[in-house]
């Protein structure tokens, strides 16, 4: 059987847990090689020795997002030992502080768009002309419907999310005319540390786990999935066509 990621090189940021994790895992399991970000090294080494044993491969990339210059030196390795990228899923992300706007601290709210908004810029910067030679670059960043909800409280992480928006649809439009596309993925309702988080008195089965959200990133990220600039929901994902 002929898989659909097959001999495709994959980034994955926050992957050592939650969505990431599950991301990785399941893009191994379809024949990528996986490059997994995240800054927990034993949560790493986990995810190595799951994906090794089901068959699948992984280069381990210990990094804080906020650390920028480690982000600009990742596009020069990637292209030292592959030549290309394959997939970006851009993942990571912090939910900050739930409180009013004005009670926000700086630091707080410098940290959460350090991470949900400028690495993810600074990855396209770092990664765009691997993408670019890709023969069907694929980026997808993950996203929520906090961004247009703009609910009292949730403001900080309303307007990352918003903005990370903007620039993967700003990026898409950039890419018209080449092989690569780059849509986003809103996996609604997950169980995950950031949605716990937030809503702390949530119980955790009442929510559907990581896992559930893996078949529509690999549709996204596939070579026969063509659609650019568009936002996806978990809901509709499963409409969509088996990856090719």
């Amino acid at each position: 059987m002929t898989l659909p990621l097959a001999d495709r090189v994959a980034v994955v940021t926050g992957a050592s847990r939650g969505i990431g994790r599950a991301a990785a895992l399941g893009l191994a399991a379809a024949g990528a090689h996986v490059v997994a970000i995240a800054r927990t090294v034993g949560g790493l080494e986990e995810l190595d020795d799951e994906i090794r044993a089901a068959g699948g491969a992984a280069t381990l990339v210990p990094m804080n997002l906020t650390d920028f210059p480690a982000i600009d030196r990742l596009g020069g390795a990637i292209f030292e030992r592959w030549g290309r990228l394959d997939i970006l899923v851009g993942n990571a992300a912090v939910l900050g502080v739930v409180t009013p706007l004005g009670h926000l601290s700086p630091k707080v709210f410098e940290e959460l768009m350090a991470i949900n908004v400028t690495a993810n810029w600074r990855l396209i910067r770092s990664l765009d002309p691997l993408l670019r030679q890709s023969d069907a670059g694929r980026v997808l960043f993950l996203t929520s419907d906090e961004a247009e909800r703009c609910r009292p409280y949730w403001g900080a992480y309303s307007a990352s999310k918003a903005a990370l928006q903007v620039l993967a649809r700003t990026y898409a439009g950039e890419l018209k005319g080449t092989r690569a596309t780059v849509n986003l993925f809103d996996p609604g309702p997950v169980r995950t540390r950031l949605r716990a988080q937030g809503r702390p008195g949530e119980a955790p089965e009442t929510v559907p786990p990581p896992e559930t959200v893996v078949p529509g990133i690999v549709r996204l990220v596939s070579p026969g999935f063509t659609a650019t600039g568009t936002t996806v929901r978990f809901a509709d994902a499963g409409a969509m066509p088996a990856p090719t």
